[in-house]
């Protein structure tokens, strides 16, 4: 099956675009910059990965949302908060309806590629706080999808009931090199081991069982 693929650049994107590779026929791959303080050490990584598979990889500007919307995790917002995923103050980086607006837009450039299926890597530790990560909204945007394309273009979303320690394990054995992702949502020089995403990064490679490539500000 023809697949697009949506990379961010981070762990959990890179790691779909793997498996996508092994279990489809990956046609093309979708970043979007949208203004978020590390879009910049992300979108080149997943760039890096396109290259080396000799994958198509479009970037598309969504500027509007650092211009409009209200998150902590924009250029335009305030300090990242620090934390687990788990404490309430990291809701402070939901971007509203990210996924709603990013799905939308590779449903269309999907369909225009003559893709059948978008795959999307939102995992079971995403749940907590974003809520256009849960299977419920997922389902809601497959259906869509699927009624709203000629194509009947399909949502893969492989590791919606799969932890981050679960989607390192499978990386393993995909080949995925994680020295060449990105979490940090500060977008510094080195990852800062105390954000929300750097903390559910530590722990995945701990769960996993896996040596942690990563270069942090903090000790861990």
């Amino acid at each position: 099956m023809k697949t697009v693929v949506l990379l961010s650049g981070g762990m959990d994107s890179v790691t779909a675009l793997y498996w996508a590779r092994h279990e489809n026929e990956v046609v093309g791959a979708v970043s979007f910059d949208y203004g978020a303080k590390h879009n910049h050490r992300e979108i080149p990584l997943a760039a890096w990965h396109c290259a080396q598979m000799g994958i198509k990889h479009d970037i598309i500007d969504l500027g509007f949302m650092n211009q409009h919307f209200a998150s902590d995790l924009l250029k335009s917002g305030g300090t990242i908060p620090e934390g687990h995923y788990a404490d309430e103050n990291m809701k402070k980086t939901v971007v509203p309806f990210r996924n709603g607006i990013m799905l939308s837009i590779a449903c269309g450039l999907a369909e225009s590629c003559g893709a059948e299926a978008l795959v999307i890597a939102a995992h079971a530790g995403d749940h907590m706080i974003y809520p256009d990560c849960r299977e419920d909204f997922m389902q809601s945007m497959a259906t869509a999808m699927r009624e709203g394309t000629y194509a009947r273009i399909e949502l893969l979303r492989p590791f919606i009931h799969r932890d981050k320690a679960g989607i390192a394990k499978l990386g393993e054995t995909l080949g995925v090199d994680y020295g060449k992702t990105w979490s940090c949502y500060k977008g510094g020089d080195l990852h800062c081991g105390k954000c929300g995403t750097c903390v559910e990064r530590i722990e995945a490679f701990v769960l996993a069982g896996l040596p942690d490539p990563t270069v942090y500000e903090s000790d861990v």
